[in-house]
């Protein structure tokens, strides 16, 4: 069934339950087929009303602060896995009361907390982040191997035996990556860390793994996997964000005016770039606009979509339309779910768009709307 976007509130995060479905489904057969935990990454994906979908089909989170290890406890009903960049001591011991696992970026932070860890306890698992230092990501703002990277501990700085109470490793060097780029990677981090390897009851291998993406081959995922979880002899964790929200809803929006300049025409929405779609601006990618043509067409209508805040960058452009765009008409961004919600912020004090869900049977079905005070109370 199509969705009739002319009957959704605007704007609006729009997520469509079946194809959330369809990607849980593929998710738990690779964890299944593997015979490894994949785990929802919060920074990905924390649209916390879909939770009890979600466990369906996955029970694990990882968190990357405090506020997301109390999300994982209160919403998904668990304990996290908590990895942080940098602990502080206000946040550790709520980290700590919610956390299975917490994995230490640094070797002194793990000296300054390993401590409280061990005389509080808890049965909490401890980890490093480790640095194989070989990544395949190009763009360097999510390249976290990239020279001097301050993620991950290089094997230079670690002796021939592990610290005391570490049981894990976990490194992240993937972003939207293929199974292919795994494979190499395992490479690097075998060199540089096989000797630990044995003697560990996990691995953590991060994020970035796009399983759900078409054309992915999750076949060869499942084998690599296998292989080395057999010649280890140890749990492995991956904990993707994105490929569980991958193409499963959109950003809709309406055409509030239309400008032109120097012969360019600029379609202005009641959304931003980057106040809602920060990551467009960030990666730099052009999204696709449903019922539009992303590379122009000099004899169809083209315009530069613009947002509704005073940046003067706070646009992009251009796409092709159908037909000449005027005031009112819906302007539909594809796949602004994963990542692209988790972003966003109330620059200008725009509107928040609302958040809902579809759902073939039962139509739409509003999860949060935002307003005045969702804005006032941010900052004072």
């Amino acid at each position: 069934m199509s969705i009739p976007f002319d009957s959704i509130p605007s704007p609006c995060y729009l997520l469509d339950e079946k194809l959330l479905r369809n990607n849980l489904k593929l998710i738990k057969s690779v964890k299944d087929a593997a015979g490894i935990d994949i785990i929802l990454a919060f920074k990905g994906f924390s649209m916390w009303g879909v939770f009890p979908i979600v466990r369906e089909y996955i029970n694990g989170a990882t968190a990357s602060s405090l506020h997301e290890a109390m999300l994982c406890f209160e919403e998904m009903k668990t304990k996290a896995h908590t990895y942080s960049a940098v602990y502080s001591d206000e946040d550790f011991d709520g980290i700590l009361e919610r956390s299975s696992h917490i994995t230490f970026n640094s070797l002194s932070q793990y000296e300054r907390f390993y401590p409280k860890i061990k005389a509080s306890g808890k049965q909490v698992s401890v980890g490093l982040r480790v640095n194989p230092e070989y990544s395949e990501v190009t763009t360097e703002l999510y390249n976290p191997c990239a020279p001097g990277s301050r993620l991950g501990i290089t094997s230079e700085h670690l002796s021939d035996t592990l610290p005391e109470g570490v049981e894990g490793l976990h490194f992240h060097s993937l972003c939207e990556s293929n199974s292919f780029d795994l494979e190499k990677t395992l490479v690097a981090f075998e060199a540089r860390f096989g000797k630990y390897l044995h003697n560990l009851k996990w691995v953590n291998m991060g994020g970035g793994h796009l399983m759900t993406k078409q054309g992915y081959d999750t076949l060869h995922l499942v084998q690599l996997l296998k292989a080395f979880k057999t010649k280890y002899n140890v749990e492995v964790i991956l904990e993707p964000g994105s490929a569980f929200a991958w193409q499963t809803g959109y950003l809709v929006s309406t055409v509030l005016d239309v400008v032109e300049n120097h012969g360019i025409k600029t379609a202005m929405l009641d959304v931003s770039f980057t106040a809602h779609m920060p990551d467009c601006l960030e990666m730099p990618y052009k999204p696709k606009v449903l019922g539009a043509n992303s590379e122009p067409d000099k004899n169809k209508p083209t315009y530069r979509l613009g947002g509704n805040t005073c940046l003067s960058g706070d646009y992009m452009g251009d796409w092709s339309f159908e037909q000449e765009l005027k005031v009112g008409d819906n302007v539909v961004f594809d796949d602004m779910i994963h990542y692209t919600m988790v972003k966003t912020s109330t620059f200008n004090g725009v509107p928040h768009p609302s958040i809902g869900i579809w759902n073939d049977a039962t139509g739409f079905k509003l999860i949060k709307k935002f307003g005045y005070e969702n804005f006032r109370d941010r900052l004072s």
